[in-house]
């Protein structure tokens, strides 16, 4: 996988009350130009010795993803892990091409970089700011202070801290289920020499399938794992669920 980086849906946590200026969207079609559709196409169509060559469409392949996540940081002025990691991602597979390294190492590669982010979520739980905070309940959808507030005065504080240990633990799961689909997926498709045309295809191809093979099924997990969230929270708070969220705010105020 090229890019690695399951982008939180939501922002940056906040347990102030004053809700912090909404990052900037990121541009959904200009991440899976520089992130799939471009590296895929160099990879598969530009890699033969009368075009780029094996080495030089590599190089291009990562400048995309590699420049997008600079770009993104400029604009965004965001930031987090899983950027940084995934970041690492991309110089680890430019640097193992590079050095025609055993495509069994791309594999290990691609089946470690999820690991690492599903440790990182469970480390996380006996710090005071858990990742799931960042991935999952954040203050840039969903209204803390109000959930907060209800937490408090139905002494469910407690009680929402199990919710949000057993909500790390899912997560941390989707990312093991990346790691095996990432791992499974590298070893079958990876099989010609490091540093030929060949390898580069098979290469595109992996970055090409990673969306349904590997994104999609994890997301559905991560989703499931929200709603179960969400349930948890209108059960301990007594909130409506369109409660929960900003968005009733915004309806709820007068049009001038």
């Amino acid at each position: 996988m090229l890019w690695l980086s399951p982008r939180p849906f939501m922002g940056c946590p906040s347990h102030s009350p004053v809700r912090s200026p909404t990052p900037k969207k990121e541009n959904l079609l200009l991440n899976l130009a520089c992130n799939i559709a471009v590296p895929t196409f160099v990879l598969m169509k530009l890699s033969s010795e009368h075009r780029l060559g094996p080495v030089w469409a590599l190089v291009v392949a990562l400048v995309f993803p590699l420049a997008y996540g600079i770009y993104d940081f400029k604009v965004r002025k965001k930031t987090n892990l899983f950027s940084i990691i995934g970041l690492a991602s991309v110089l680890l597979t430019g640097g193992f091409g590079l050095l025609k390294v055993d495509g069994m190492w791309f594999a290990v590669k691609e089946g470690a970089v999820p690991l690492v982010f599903g440790a990182a979520v469970l480390i996380s739980v006996r710090t005071r700011r858990p990742l799931v905070r960042e991935v999952l309940y954040n203050e840039q959808v969903i209204d803390v202070s109000k959930v907060d507030a209800a937490l408090e005065q139905r002494g469910q504080r407690a009680e929402f801290e199990r919710l949000l240990k057993r909500a790390s633990i899912g997560l941390a799961l989707s990312f093991l289920l990346s790691a095996i689909l990432n791992f499974g997926l590298a070893r079958y498709l990876l099989t010609s020499p490091a540093g030929t045309e060949e390898f580069n295809a098979q290469l595109g191809r992996m970055n090409m399938l990673n969306w349904p093979v590997i994104v999609l099924p994890s997301m559905v997990v991560t989703m499931f794992i929200f709603w179960q969230l969400m349930n948890g929270l209108t059960r301990l708070t007594g909130l409506e669920l369109d409660e929960i969220f900003h968005t009733s705010r915004a309806k709820a105020q007068p049009s001038p």
